[in-house]
């Protein structure tokens, strides 16, 4: 797999996370810019896999869910035998 296609399968993987999270705390994409003072089109880029968050932007978006930034991470993606080094 080349580097842009896993960088590519990462952010949708990142992005589905995220999304599974947001339902659980906020319900709705609306209410992301009240509950985490976030640009709710730019979250969505994230939940679409489409943008390419800063360790920043992922502190900010755990802490307006109330959650560590930990669990924005905490997903399955085989990692295995890939050299994005290449």
């Amino acid at each position: 797999m080349a580097k842009e296609e896993l960088l590519k399968a990462y952010k949708k993987a990142f992005g589905e996370n995220l999304k599974k999270i947001r339902e659980e705390k906020i319900k709705t994409l609306s209410g992301v810019d009240s509950k985490t003072k976030f640009d709710s089109s730019n979250y969505h880029k994230y939940e679409m896999g489409k943008g390419n968050p800063t360790l920043e932007t992922i502190v900010s978006i755990a802490t307006g869910l109330g959650i560590h930034p930990k669990e924005l991470l905490d997903f399955d993606f085989d990692l295995k035998n890939i050299d994005i080094h290449k």
